[in-house]
């Protein structure tokens, strides 16, 4: 039977850096839903649709193919046969994604596919929904979090590494309400599950808080 670790937390939190670096740890295959989130929203901006047009959002995602596959240990995102793992990190997608994702229709569409892989392989599966609806019964929950300050500012070394220009304050801002989209959005809201261990990383390396969930999943 496979092995399952969920890791659940709000944007900026680390948890797909964490998960990557627990799933190469103990040998797991990582999984990166939002990346699926992401690929679908991509999907409905090159289409030319609106956040608000739900109606040809469900329409469209019927036609979206999403997979992901591993290609020399990296996690690559496939939408409609295309690699478009470096279409899916700007900002616009992201918000795309948080606004795609509250549609019902989208949802099932892609925890199907998540459970999916989960079924087949050992993972560490990381997103907003995981420990509470697609693996409810995973081995080990954790709840990774961190202030919106500190995710700000992670978010903007980013893009100024990349050479983005962007404001501080203004990626706070975007933070902050994508929280509150993602935490009252009436399907599959973003909350801790009732089992899940809470860890905020906002004063932990990227190595320390990996170091915590391998503690954590060794008690289990």
């Amino acid at each position: 039977m496979s092995k399952q670790i969920a890791i659940d937390g709000p944007a900026g939190a680390g948890k797909s850096t964490i998960a990557k670096k627990v799933a190469a740890i103990l040998g797991f295959i990582y999984v990166d839903t939002g990346a699926m989130y992401r690929a679908m929203a991509l999907y409905m901006i090159k289409e030319g649709i609106n956040p608000g047009e739900t109606n040809k959002i469900v329409d469209k995602c019927k036609s979206a193919d999403i997979t992901i596959k591993h290609e020399n240990g990296e996690q690559v995102v496939y939408l409609n046969g295309e690699n478009v793992n470096g279409l899916i990190r700007t900002e616009e997608v992201g918000n795309m994604a948080s606004s795609v994702s509250v549609i019902g229709f989208v949802r099932q569409k892609l925890v199907e596919l998540q459970q999916k892989l989960a079924a087949e392989t050992d993972v560490v599966m990381d997103g907003r929904d995981i420990g509470t609806v697609v693996l409810p019964d995973a081995d080990l929950k954790i709840y990774l979090t961190a202030s919106s300050k500190v995710r700000a500012e992670r978010r903007y070394k980013e893009l100024t590494e990349k050479g983005v220009s962007c404001n501080i304050d203004d990626i706070e801002r975007d933070i902050v309400e994508r929280d509150y989209r993602d935490m009252h959005r009436e399907i599959s809201p973003l909350k801790q599950a009732d089992d899940a261990v809470l860890i905020d990383s906002s004063n932990y390396t990227i190595e320390e808080v990996a170091k915590k969930i391998i503690d954590c999943y060794s008690k289990v």
